[in-house]
């Protein structure tokens, strides 16, 4: 089963190169299958990372930044893949 974590912040306002660098440079102890960054308007910073593991596994996710960094908690979505189609 492949399970897809996403890990999504918002950076204080012209910071978000800052977080954008901050994120890309979070290891993690175990490398996922995959991962992936992205950056969207208002500064936000999206990291998708696709793990092959059941649903309800404890899987290493990426920590929260400074809060000085950011505007808000992070915000955590767990997926499970149903394939394509």
């Amino acid at each position: 089963m492949t399970v897809a974590l996403m890990w999504e912040a918002r950076a204080v306002a012209g910071r978000g190169a800052e977080l954008l660098a901050w994120a890309r440079a979070q290891t993690l102890p175990s490398p996922p299958l995959r991962r992936e960054t992205f950056r969207a308007p208002q500064d936000r910073v999206l990291v998708i990372t696709w793990w092959n593991a059941p649903a309800d596994a404890e899987l290493p996710e990426l920590p929260e930044p400074d809060g000085e960094l950011v505007t808000r908690s992070v915000h955590r979505w767990r997926f499970e893949s149903l394939g394509e189609g």
